[in-house]
């Protein structure tokens, strides 16, 4: 089985649970910072659905250098942010399926204003870089929405918010 037939189906379900959380972000709340440190909640939620694009990147560049004046967009609306993912999801996936194991094993490198900032082969950047660091924000902008009492959906399984299917069938 090639590294692309092993990644689809967690990518594939892994989009799905990313969209449900970002069909919550509302409208109004961008603003909201947690803390000092923290990005708002417009720029959490950009780079969450943002990141399925970076795969059209680490797949067709060997390398990506970012200039030191980049500055990065933030959406402006929940519906920019479906539109952003979905866009992202829809190019990455066909990427994915097409890429060639060899493909996977070539190195990607990431620079940032001509300094490099990591190297290493391309099944890494889309396992750490791109699928688990999409994972650990998307936890974030969790935690984010639970502090506006949004309802949080279930990625692996029911939330909080939504009926425990193990609680006791009897009263």
């Amino acid at each position: 089985m090639t590294f692309s037939q092993t990644l689809l189906p967690e990518f594939d379900q892994e989009m799905k649970n990313t969209r449900k959380i970002l069909e919550c972000v509302p409208d109004g709340k961008f603003d909201f910072q947690p803390h000092p440190k923290s990005m708002s909640l417009a720029r959490l939620a950009t780079h969450v659905a943002e990141m399925p694009s970076w795969t059209k990147s680490a797949l067709d560049l060997e390398v990506l250098d970012i200039p030191a004046d980049h500055k990065p967009h933030f959406a402006q609306t929940r519906a920019e942010l479906l539109e952003m993912f979905d866009k992202g999801v829809a190019e990455a996936r066909p990427k994915i399926e097409q890429a060639t194991d060899d493909q996977w094993a070539k190195t990607w490198t990431f620079k940032f204003a001509g300094q490099t900032i990591m190297s290493m082969p391309r099944t890494a950047v889309m396992r750490n870089v791109i699928m688990n660091h999409l994972i650990h924000h998307r936890a974030q902008l969790g935690v984010y929405l639970r502090l506006n009492n949004v309802a949080i959906p279930g990625m692996y399984g029911p939330s909080a918010d939504e009926d425990n299917m193990f609680a006791s069938q009897s009263a």
